[in-house]
């Protein structure tokens, strides 16, 4: 009660009567100390989240007031630098393609030709006696292509698949003779001034022995009959 006393009287008087137990005499407030005296607020009734903690304004400004203002300078200073974005595969060039691959040709291998004495023919005369036949030479080449386009053709290999036959050619030798026999026979019937068939009655001066045929004219009369066969 003397506490309660003590707190009033600091905005009046101090009323000793009330030190000696005296009843307080009653005190009518003016408007301007009713509005000095504090309000004091009611406790708020506890709810279901009585135990979380209740922001108050004052809490909530210390708050606001301790969390760091971003300035200008620093907002710069938190954006990343712009990094250079890195080649892509796609965007590098792609590696050549090199492909190896093996062509086969086939190629006429020509006939050869060879040469052979015979002094049957006439000297100069030539007559075949065996004819030449090409052959067949297989190439094998190795080609290499970069990105579809021809680089190089090397040849690896060459076999002949099919031999050549040589062509086999006769020269004569034998040399002309002059001739001693009438053309106008056929068999030899000399040259001379007359000629009679061998064991006639001809006086010569050559003879002739039959039978002999006559391919021309009978110029010596040897065909006596006319059948063409002289000295038969």
């Amino acid at each position: 009660m003397t506490l309660s006393i003590l707190l009033l009287c600091c905005t009046g008087t101090a009323i000793v009567g009330a030190l000696a137990g005296e009843p307080e005499p009653t005190k009518t407030s003016t408007a301007a100390e009713q509005a000095q005296q504090p309000i004091v607020a009611a406790p708020a009734e506890p709810t279901e989240d009585a135990d979380a903690p209740v922001a108050t304004p004052a809490a909530a400004a210390t708050e606001e007031a301790d969390a760091p203002v971003a300035t200008p300078a620093a907002a710069a200073d938190t954006t990343e630098p712009s990094v250079p974005a890195s080649p892509t595969p796609s965007d590098a060039a792609s590696p050549p393609v090199v492909k190896v691959t093996t062509e086969t040709e086939q190629v006429t291998v020509r006939y050869g030709e060879k040469t052979v004495k015979d002094s049957s023919l006439a000297e100069g005369k030539r007559v075949v006696r065996t004819k030449g036949v090409n052959g067949v030479r297989t190439l094998t080449y190795q080609v290499t292509t970069t990105n579809g386009v021809r680089t190089s053709r090397k040849l690896v290999k060459s076999t002949v698949t099919k031999q050549a036959v040589a062509q086999v050619v006769a020269v004569g030798t034998k040399k002309p003779q002059s001739s001693t026999c009438d053309p106008n026979y056929s068999g030899c019937v000399p040259i001379a001034s007359d000629v009679d068939c061998a064991g006639g009655s001809g006086n010569g001066p050559a003879y002739v022995s039959g039978p002999i045929r006559v391919i021309g004219d009978d110029i010596y009369d040897l065909d006596r009959d006319g059948d063409g066969t002289a000295c038969d």
